[in-house]
């Protein structure tokens, strides 16, 4: 018989992997892990379709071991880097050849009838928070009211009717490099009216409405498992966006209500997902209300925290595959 295996792919230097890792290492399960900067340098991938049969066969095998691809039961995919070329390709034929080894990997790993968290196409379906507005209304969640523009006179119309303060946040993850500092997220501020300058013209925002806060919610949900856990900041840099202080934090698991729960079971279902680290508020009348969901969200500071036990929980979702 052989033996059932599961892939972690993930960064090197990712502490939340770790804890996966660790967790499984505990209950014995076989586990290769990986970076996709590993390939196809220090990574062999040697996969064959033999046109009468369903699915790809081979092997993948670094210095350490290997795996037959006919062994993987569940794939932990956890925002890998790219494929890293050795030196010896030539500059005109970099971009190339990276785009080679990324859909070589990734397409046969993906064919693979195995239990995924996440498969690359259910995180580019879900990770982005205009669709999941639209999703999370459907589910039942209350929502802020939000506008994506690029019009600065339209900002300004939409933001002197909202009766309320309104924050500009960014509408995709992506990090900015000023000079001499490393890459940064840039957090959620509070804008006025006067701020809306022709500046806005130059790409998309996302403007919403200012929800006010006894307190937020990072709701970590791992298959049927929720792990709600209240965030109280300490700060007015925390009160607009935890993220950006998070030395003013403090954690205490909370109860999520029945009827959120619910919403995000359908906002799960929706998109495929086993896993998302959801983001709420809570008004100080206790409405929660959804800001997003990240389908690759950190945890480990929560689980660290808290004691809450969510490595042990993705280990038994992908353990479960393996039976």
């Amino acid at each position: 018989m052989p033996r059932k295996q599961v892939l972690v792919i993930a960064e090197r230097l990712d502490a939340t992997a770790d804890l996966v890792v660790h967790a499984l290492t505990e209950r014995k399960v076989p586990v290769l892990r990986f970076d996709m900067t590993e390939f196809p340098q220090s990574l062999v991938l040697s996969a064959e379709h033999r046109g009468n049969t369903p699915g790809w066969s081979g092997s993948l095998r670094t210095d350490r071991r290997a795996v037959q691809l006919e062994e993987v039961r569940a794939v932990y995919y956890r925002r890998p880097g790219l494929p890293m070329l050795s030196p010896r390709v030539d500059p005109a034929y970099a971009d190339w050849a990276v785009s080679q080894a990324l859909v070589g990997m990734v397409q046969i790993l993906t064919s693979l009838p195995v239990t995924w968290m996440h498969h690359p196409d259910v995180y580019r379906a879900s990770a982005h928070k205009p669709g999941q507005l639209v999703t999370a209304t459907a589910s039942g969640l209350e929502v802020p009211r939000s506008l994506v523009t690029n019009d600065p006179d339209q900002a300004r119309t939409w933001g002197a009717g909202l009766g309320a303060p309104m924050v500009c946040k960014p509408i995709a993850a992506a990090s900015i490099t000023l000079p001499d500092s490393a890459p940064a997220m840039l957090p959620t501020r509070l804008v006025s009216l006067s701020d809306l300058d022709e500046s806005v013209t130059l790409t998309a925002h996302y403007f919403q409405e200012w929800i006010p806060k006894a307190y937020e919610v990072r709701l970590t949900v791992v298959g049927e498992e929720m792990f709600p856990v209240a965030i109280h900041a300490g700060s007015d840099q925390a009160r607009v966006d935890w993220r950006s202080d998070y030395d003013a934090l403090e954690y205490a698991p909370t109860v999520i209500p029945n009827r959120v729960a619910e919403g995000v079971r359908r906002f799960m279902r929706h998109y495929g997902l086993n896993f998302g680290a959801f983001d709420f508020a809570v008004t100080p009348d206790r409405r929660w209300v959804f800001f997003e969901c990240n389908p690759a969200g950190q945890w480990q500071f929560i689980a660290k925290a808290t004691s809450l036990p969510i490595a042990e929980a993705h280990a038994s979702l992908l353990q479960g595959a393996l039976a």
